[in-house]
């Protein structure tokens, strides 16, 4: 009937021009495509939610048939692609499973949870007991198998909380599962990546990964500056890497990825320590950004936030390492295994400290809901996301160079200056580095530090508080290579590198932002967030700030109780069973063993020779004797009683 209708419409009159003719043409054809396609519309619009999952379930499926192929011509090839795919469907299914079953799984647990509360009065003395008993005899056989340096590591982990717990500011009112807990994900942590071998392995393997995946900056790079552009090493090498780093952190944030990370992270804080929410994701977005962005992340929740949450925000963004600038200690040389523990260990860490020198002390004002909605950006497309990113690192890039250039020149200008002042007592040698060595001398101890190395490492410590990380990590990364280059300890009675054990402790004793002049940088970035906080802000900011930069210090106290350089857990072993045949074999082993035992000794004169790594006289001896080496007199040995 209706195509009667369109017909009858359609024919010409007797009156009729041509362009009238045409006119009902498009008339008749615009009617007949709009039926056509707004059937399909209606279709698709009706059916919107079963197309998208059919669409989604065929990429899915093209994606599993690529791995599953990939795993058939090579597994060990696709074993990192494999582990990504069965790490992100565990996830994915985890997260629809909760979101459905939650509640019935609280009901199922509810009863073991009620017997629990109603024995928990003398089950957590038995429990608090055995972890004591367990950390203790942990101690005793880790103490015997590796030396009395892991122990005084511990002692410095425990006179920091006492110290803390001390000067706190209500020390009657502070909650130890905060605390216990953050220090005990801490050693956890550290415990799974530094003293197994799959978790060393991974995270080996993992900063690997984030070392390739950095050194595609230097496409942009070459292309901008030229194939010389590594004559200006750190211009045009180390800060390009911050600017791509940038960009592909607003990808993910575009795509909802970052915040769903930040959540997990901030989650597992939130159940295990008992923080609020607020602080647990900031701390965890410190992982990833910056002090100044992560608060950022629950920029509306600032203003509810209490003294207590306050300090925490300001403690972990001055005690955590921002994943951009990861990138750049990378590429100084520094160790990516280091590098990555530290960062994910200074969030629970960070919040320990902040629980225990300022505990809550009011009632806080935020829900979950409120702390984990999280915006995702206002780019309109993922090249978009690219592009803000890598234009919001033009600041930091050029604070850093400023910075660097600023700091580096101050520091010349400090050293002539107390030169000059020094040399009217008739010590010249007066510095910076020299006043910060006697300073923090006492703290690289209690951290494990082998003696001879304290002073170095002390030294990085001071340009890490009250200059720039930046610096303190470059001159790292100096002492690193001239020990990998194995050149002589000692030049002119100077001590030119540090041991691979004082290189890890000052690896994690420098994370994070906590220097004297990034102070009044936090409050400015809280108070334009919360600007009639301004005072509560400028209260905790001095406590923040110690707090971080004690957190720095206990992560580098971990370290030392939990890191183990093999060559040395190895060589006593090793020179022991070479050296007691009547003809020690020049191997490979024996050669390593014997370059770091020789690298480790102490010779202040004939009879006076302190065999690093507790080694005897009689294989620091033969060991002399096996390479000859220019930089120790064998005779000056004595022998063993």
């Amino acid at each position: 009937m209706h195509e009667e209708e369109a017909l009858r419409d359609n024919c010409p009159g007797p009156n009729s021009s041509e362009s009238d003719k045409t006119d009902r043409n498009d008339t008749y054809a615009d009617r007949y495509l709009e039926r056509k396609y707004g059937t399909v519309r209606d279709f698709s619009q009706k059916h919107k939610t079963t197309l998208w999952y059919i669409f989604w379930g065929i990429l899915l499926a093209g994606y599993l048939a690529m791995v599953i192929a990939a795993c058939a011509l090579n597994f060990h090839r696709a074993l990192p692609l494999f582990v990504i795919t069965v790490a992100a469907i565990f996830f994915v299914v985890w997260d629809h499973f909760m979101a459905k079953y939650e509640h019935r799984i609280k009901e199922l647990l509810s009863p073991g949870r009620r017997l629990l509360d109603s024995h928990w009065s003398w089950l957590k003395w038995v429990i608090w007991s055995s972890l004591i008993l367990g950390v203790v005899f942990w101690l005793i056989f880790d103490t015997a198998k590796l030396g009395q340096q892991q122990l005084v590591s511990f002692g410095g982990l425990i006179m920091f909380i006492i110290l803390m717990f001390l000067f706190s500011k209500h020390p009657t009112k502070v909650r130890w599962r905060p605390v216990f807990w953050g220090i005990g994900l801490q050693f956890l942590l550290g415990l799974i990546i530094l003293r197994t071998g799959p978790g060393f392995m991974a995270f080996q393997w993992l900063g690997k990964q984030v070392q390739t995946f950095l050194e595609h900056t230097d496409a942009g790079t070459s292309f901008v500056f030229g194939e010389n552009y590594t004559d200006h090493y750190l211009a045009f090498k180390y800060l390009p890497m911050l600017v791509f780093f940038s960009a592909i952190m607003y990808m993910l944030y575009y795509l909802g990825l970052m915040q769903w990370i930040i959540r997990k992270i901030g989650w597992v804080m939130l159940v295990t320590m008992g923080s609020s929410p607020v602080e647990s994701v900031v701390a965890a977005g410190g992982i990833f950004v910056g002090f100044t962005e992560s608060p950022l992340l629950v920029r509306p929740c600032i203003q509810y936030a209490t003294k207590s949450e306050l300090h925490a925000i300001m403690t972990t963004g001055f005690a955590t390492m921002a994943g951009n600038v990861l990138g750049l200690y990378i590429s100084f040389g520094i160790s990516p295994t280091h590098l990555l523990t530290a960062l994910i260990m200074s969030a629970p860490t960070s919040l320990a400290l902040a629980k225990l020198f300022w505990p809550e002390t009011e009632i806080s004002k935020t829900t979950i809901r409120d702390a984990m909605k999280m915006e995702m950006g206002d780019s309109r497309n993922l090249l978009e996301a690219a592009s803000h990113g890598a234009s919001s690192c033009i600041f930091l890039v050029t604070n850093i160079t400023v910075n660097m250039i600023a700091f580096l020149a101050l520091l010349s200008f400090v050293n002539a200056a107390l030169s000059w002042f020094g040399n009217m007592f008739d010590y010249p040698q007066l510095s910076f580095e020299m006043i910060c060595s006697y300073i923090f001398m006492p703290v690289s101890f209690m951290m494990g530090v082998d003696w001879q190395d304290c002073f170095m490492v002390a030294k990085l410590i001071g340009y890490k508080t009250f200059f720039s990380e930046f610096i303190a990590y470059e001159q790292l990364s100096k002492l690193v290579y001239l020990r990998k280059e194995a050149g002589p300890k000692f030049v002119d009675g100077v001590q030119q590198y540090m041991s691979i054990r004082s290189e890890t402790i000052a690896t994690y004793a420098l994370c994070g932002f906590g220097r004297a002049n990034a102070l009044g940088l936090a409050i400015k970035t809280l108070t334009l967030i919360a600007f009639f906080r301004r005072d509560d802000i400028t209260a905790v900011a001095v406590r923040a700030l110690i707090a971080g930069i004690i957190s720095s210090f206990m992560m580098g106290c971990i370290a030392g109780i939990l890191s183990s350089t093999p060559v040395d857990i190895n060589c006593h072993h090793i020179l022991e069973n070479a050296f007691n045949s009547s003809l020690p074999q020049n191997t490979t082993d024996v050669v390593v063993c014997c370059q770091s035992l020789l690298s480790s000794t102490v010779a202040v004169g004939p009879g006076e020779v302190i065999p690093g790594g507790y080694h005897s006289l009689s294989s620091l001896k033969t060991c002399c004797e096996l390479l000859k080496p220019s930089t120790l007199n064998c005779t000056w040995i004595p022998d063993e009683l």
